[in-house]
């Protein structure tokens, strides 16, 4: 039973996915963008017709929180997985970069106070190296 749920489960987060990402690629299409443009004028147009009335102004609402409700689950689908992607990318290259810091790996999941600590070292390397510029500036000017 449990491996026919999880099975089950498989193929519908595998669906999503395929979905997800077919619909971000179609809906950040300039033809999209037409296309709902398209809409609210021929929505407008009809407005005259309709006396402007409650249920014509509840069309487009009701259209646009549906739309906007389940555009939310498909991009933030899309976001999580490019994230995904995008972070493995970045480990493997600190992984084998010879002098990397390998505990720069999966800093998305180290804490906050974790992650202000290594910021500050950042900054702090930063200013150093600001500094070290400069002080060669300089040198190189006086020559």
């Amino acid at each position: 039973m449990h491996e026919q749920e999880r099975d089950f489960l498989c193929v519908v987060r595998d669906a999503f996915r395929v979905f997800a990402r077919r619909s971000s690629i179609v809906v950040g299409t300039a033809w999209a963008f037409a296309f709902a443009i398209l809409v609210i004028v021929v929505w407008a147009a009809t407005g005259p017709k309709f006396h402007y009335s409650d249920t014509w102004q509840l069309v487009i609402n009701t259209g646009t929180t549906i739309v906007t409700f389940l555009m939310v689950f498909v991009i933030q689908n899309t976001q999580n997985r490019d994230a995904k992607a995008i972070q493995l990318k970045l480990d493997e290259l600190i992984r084998a970069l010879k002098g990397a810091r390998n505990k720069l790996v999966d800093l998305e999941d180290l804490s906050d106070e974790e992650l202000k600590k290594l910021e500050k070292e950042f900054q702090r390397l930063h200013k150093q190296s600001r500094e070290t510029d400069t002080q060669v500036a300089k040198t190189e000017s006086r020559r």
